[in-house]
């Protein structure tokens, strides 16, 4: 199926790993222009050149004002136009309620929070007919992940904005479409497998709970990424997409 991505631009935020830089990569395959941010700039403009012509490289802190400016920016500046983006950020600190502080819970909001909301507020003046806002989320908005207290009290209120966002732009004929990515298989969730002690028998417990039995690659959640933000996808909106495995248990 054609997604009838060649030659649209989109924003990913958080590119240079993970499922940000997976969704990057699948968008770039299918032909799009990709602006890569990361809160360094030197690691945008590296992650940029390794995925090749069509990546610009910009270094954009989620929680700084000033990010979706220079973004948007850099869209207009280098290829002339804007389709979309999708708003991924690194997951906020791990721990149970009692160990967090206030501190942490404000740098989450400001970066996870505020800085999604920002960046979608910005875009939506930006976008036109055709345009799409996608939020990378957690599966955590339907149920919470046991000692990611912040992640699930931040992220389910993001869907809500989303939803509610999607219901004002609607009319305007731009898209707002959310991802709720379960056990993918990168360095974050490497590393909450680490907290345990025993970074193996967690992925085996884990892996137990899923249906279809084992972690998901970053590439399946880059081209369920790039279906939803193309044209393909023209008549989705609103909707929350597991990337789970089957992993939810409700509908």
């Amino acid at each position: 199926m054609d997604l009838e991505l060649e030659g649209r631009v989109y924003i990913v935020t958080g590119a240079t790993r993970g499922l940000g830089r997976a969704a990057a990569e699948q968008l770039l395959a299918d032909g799009a222009k990709v602006i890569v941010s990361g809160r360094e700039e030197k690691k945008a403009v590296e992650a940029a050149a390794e995925l090749g012509e069509g990546a610009v490289g910009v270094g954009a802190d989620n929680a700084d004002p000033a990010s979706p400016g220079r973004l948007i920016g850099a869209a207009r500046e280098h290829f002339g136009r804007l389709d979309g983006v999708l708003i991924s950020v690194g997951g906020p600190p791990a721990g149970p309620a009692a160990q967090l502080t206030d501190g942490q819970w404000e740098s989450a909001f400001a970066s996870v929070f505020l800085g999604a909301v920002r960046l979608a507020r910005a875009a939506a003046g930006e976008l036109g007919e055709g345009g799409v806002i996608g939020f990378v989320l957690s599966s955590s908005v339907h149920e919470p992940v046991p000692g990611l207290t912040i992640s699930n009290g931040l992220r389910p209120g993001l869907a809500g904005f989303a939803k509610s966002l999607a219901n004002e732009l609607g009319p305007k004929g731009v898209r707002v479409v959310g991802l709720l990515p379960a056990r993918i298989d990168t360095d974050r969730v490497r590393e909450l497998d680490s907290l345990s002690g025993d970074a193996d028998a967690a992925r085996q417990r884990q892996s137990a709970t899923i249906p279809l039995g084992r972690y998901g690659r970053p590439e399946e959640f880059g081209k369920a990424a790039a279906f939803l933000l193309s044209p393909a996808a023209s008549y989705l909106t609103g909707v929350m997409l597991p990337v789970d495995g089957g992993a939810m248990k409700g509908f």
